[in-house]
């Protein structure tokens, strides 16, 4: 691995401008449960049909089911902390090295590591909005009112709240800034990705410079063909970055 970490290290110099694709396994090691295993989060919210949490058309006519999964959500993301790759990338960024990140996660543990210029392609649940009227609320806000109300009402109009996450038959957000940072990007990394849910899949072959992923176990090349990419890392995530951090020094 150390080579490895070496040889990546070593494009972080000589690059001007990275961009990041990161899926699930960059939260892996901070303990987000799973949703459909025996201790996941549809279990625990005492949830019977899942498929209906994240479709809109059910959520306009009944937001409790999703707020029921949303709250047992929410205390998950309350026990967790951002990875340390998390905030090796928010630290790329602080110096000037990264342009943005996209992310298919819904976590919002970029933000919470410091990152600005995240793009959360699935949304997430770092904003909030009024379906009526659109006012916006922050986490803290949304946070509050999802825990004392049982369906977290907008205080401008009364319509009912609902987080920036994309729910089946909602666009994905962002595509074309996404498609546009892997154009300009010298270095992009994917990270945490298997590379199977489309669109994202598609946006790291948009990169005419160099693509490093780093995911534990297989990804597709259904849409990144071998051919484009320069670096495959096959290890635990934060114990890679750590270790290119060794010849960095920048967290």
């Amino acid at each position: 691995m150390s080579d490895l970490a070496a040889k990546c290290a070593d494009m972080i110099k000589e690059a001007k401008k990275i961009c990041l694709l990161s899926g699930a396994g960059i939260s892996t090691n901070a303990g987000i449960p799973d949703f459909r295993g025996p201790k996941g989060l549809y279990r625990t919210a005492g949830i019977e049909n899942p498929e209906r949490i994240f479709d809109i058309s059910y959520f306009y006519r009944d937001p409790s089911l999703f707020y029921r999964f949303h709250r047992e959500f929410l205390r998950a993301l309350q026990q967790v902390q951002p990875t340390f790759a998390h905030k090796f990338f928010a630290k790329l960024e602080e110096i000037g090295k990264l342009i943005g990140i996209i992310t298919q996660n819904i976590d919002s543990l970029h933000q919470r590591a410091g990152s600005k210029k995240v793009y959360e392609i699935h949304g997430g649940v770092w904003e909030s909005f009024c379906i009526k009227c659109g006012k916006a609320y922050t986490y803290e806000e949304s946070l509050k009112k999802t825990f004392e109300e049982d369906i977290p009402r907008c205080d401008a109009c009364g319509g009912v709240i609902k987080p920036d996450i994309v729910f089946f038959g909602e666009p994905v957000k962002y595509l074309d800034k996404c498609i546009q940072l892997a154009r300009e990007s010298d270095l992009f990394f994917v990270v945490g990705s298997s590379l199977v849910v489309t669109p994202a899949a598609l946006i790291p072959a948009e990169c005419r410079g160099t693509i490093v992923v780093v995911n534990k176990g297989e990804f597709s090349t259904a849409y990144l063909p071998m051919s484009k990419v320069s670096l495959v890392v096959d290890e635990d995530i934060d114990a890679f970055f750590r270790s290119v951090n060794e010849h960095l020094n920048i967290v």
